[in-house]
């Protein structure tokens, strides 16, 4: 997504999201980054020859087992897919949510499919216990899917359907059954039960989403200069015209939250 802005500051406060200037870029996967990145990890023999889900849900088991995750710790300073995984092997650790779904996200742009990744947010301002999933656009399924690096985690209807993150969510909502794939696990230490996984951790987790406006390699790195801009999705309850847009400045970087409403908005279709 890209957010059109040359006008912003005279907007009125209450103004000064505007879906309709929206449109969704994917960095390509001709870029040399991701170009690079595939090729490095042989990311079309991991994908495999099945159907774009199949790859989908194989390039997710590769991220799972290849880095394990590790909440207790932060993410190296470069967040890109090539530097994260080579710390990683270099230095036997793990990453927290957010390093595996940035890793996952970039596979996957590295594979030509268009994705982000999704901060999943807690009502409660003082619960610091987030999570930070991907959503990736199926061609054949025709919307966007859950996948959880972290738990290794898809999660589908009582037909055995795949759903993404926005239908898990009114699911949730309206009490209609939910199945996680039976192979979900944290660590191969731990199965993830959808009692425990949706119901509870995640049900409180999906009251903001939060994602980056435009998806691209390295995109979280902090550099001098440089400004990282995210949309944040409120439920209908919390009014996004009455919500300031939230700006932090870090000693190089600057980050820009901007609130909607607009589920739609949101989830447009790549």
């Amino acid at each position: 997504m890209h957010l059109i802005t040359s006008d912003y500051a005279n907007w009125p406060r209450a103004r000064r999201f505007c879906p309709i200037c929206l449109t969704t870029p994917y960095q390509s996967a001709d870029d040399p980054h991701l170009i690079a990145l595939r090729n490095t990890y042989k990311l079309d023999s991991i994908a495999g020859a099945g159907t774009d889900v199949s790859r989908i849900i194989n390039l997710m088991h590769w991220v799972h087992n290849r880095v394990p995750h590790n909440g207790n710790i932060n993410n190296p300073a470069s967040r890109n897919a090539q530097d994260l995984l080579a710390v990683c092997a270099r230095e036997k650790r793990g990453l927290n949510c957010r390093g595996l779904a940035t890793v996952l996200n970039e596979v996957y742009l590295s594979m030509g499919y268009k994705a982000r990744f999704i901060g999943c947010l807690p009502k409660d301002t003082a619960d610091f216990d987030s999570h930070v999933i991907n959503a990736v656009y199926s061609p054949t399924q025709n919307k966007w899917l859950w996948m959880d690096p972290t738990h290794d985690a898809y999660v589908m209807d009582e037909q055995g359907s795949l759903l993404s993150i926005e239908e898990v969510r009114q699911r949730l909502l309206m009490n209609k059954p939910l199945l996680l794939n039976p192979t979900a696990n944290w660590n191969y230490k731990q199965s993830t039960t959808k009692e425990d996984y949706l119901y509870s951790y995640m049900a409180k987790n999906l009251y903001y989403l939060e994602t980056p406006i435009s998806s691209q390699y390295d995109l979280e790195t902090r550099r001098a200069g440089k400004t990282i801009q995210y949309i944040r999705l409120l439920p209908l309850a919390v009014n996004a015209q009455k919500q300031p847009v939230r700006t932090k400045k870090s000693t190089t970087t600057t980050l820009t939250t901007y609130p909607t409403n607009s589920a739609a908005t949101f989830w447009q279709k790549p």
